[in-house]
């Protein structure tokens, strides 16, 4: 259930989720996450040690519908937007979102080639999917929750720590995961884009479990003001 707030200029503001949603939604996500993983290991044999490219294509694949279509159903302007038109909005998301996080991590020492492009390339879709696509869907084109999410980190209901939790940490285990790539260790785990996919993946779940305890906290003192 969603709950009205009155904002500063007397308004309505936008539609939190409950904590139950909160709660229910967020495995769903860790489960297509899983199964994303589960598929190209155990059905086509693909790891992303081996084959990195064809992995991340693969996870993308099976993590997309899963996220456009739950964050779709979170979004906020729903007078003016239809869920379809939130289904098309992360849609679009994704390939910009993609182009974003390629041009980031090339910036920061990526790797550039030919015969890096295809691993840049989908490592980039699954960071698009994890970043930017659940607040295309939510939010849509509105600069004012982008930039108080992401740039201020200020969240202001449950929706805002379902997606920027999860984002940030997908962005700061990347980096994370990136330390071991110059070391001289010799290792196939080391190569681009494998360690930095680990290290995301890693943020992102540390996110999913934090954005529920802000939730569910930040609910438990609601109701103390209110009684």
């Amino acid at each position: 259930m969603k709950m009205k707030k009155n904002d500063k200029n007397g308004g309505n503001a936008i539609l939190s989720v409950s904590p139950l949603k909160a709660i229910t939604l967020q495995p769903i996500c860790l489960l297509g996450l899983g199964l994303a993983f589960w598929v190209p290991s155990h059905i086509c044999s693909l790891d992303l040690i081996t084959h990195p490219s064809q992995t991340l294509r693969m996870i993308s694949v099976f993590l997309a519908p899963v996220v456009i279509l739950l964050y779709s159903h979170l979004r906020h302007d729903r007078s003016q937007c239809s869920y379809v038109k939130a289904v098309g909005r992360g849609l679009l998301a994704l390939p910009a979102g993609a182009i974003v996080n390629a041009l980031g991590a090339t910036i920061l020492g990526a790797p550039v080639g030919f015969k890096y492009f295809p691993k840049t390339f989908h490592w980039s879709l699954l960071m698009s999917l994890l970043t930017f696509v659940p607040a295309a869907c939510v939010f849509g084109s509105s600069w004012t929750d982008w930039h108080r999410i992401f740039a201020r980190t200020k969240a202001s209901e449950s929706t805002d720590y379902m997606i920027s939790l999860p984002a940030h940490g997908a962005v700061i285990g990347a980096w994370f995961g990136a330390w071991p790539m110059p070391l001289d260790w010799e290792s196939p785990w080391q190569e681009w884009p494998i360690c930095v996919t680990y290290g995301a993946i890693a943020g992102y779940l540390v996110g999913l479990v934090a954005s529920l305890g802000c939730i569910i906290f930040c609910n438990r003192q609601q109701h103390l003001k209110e009684e």
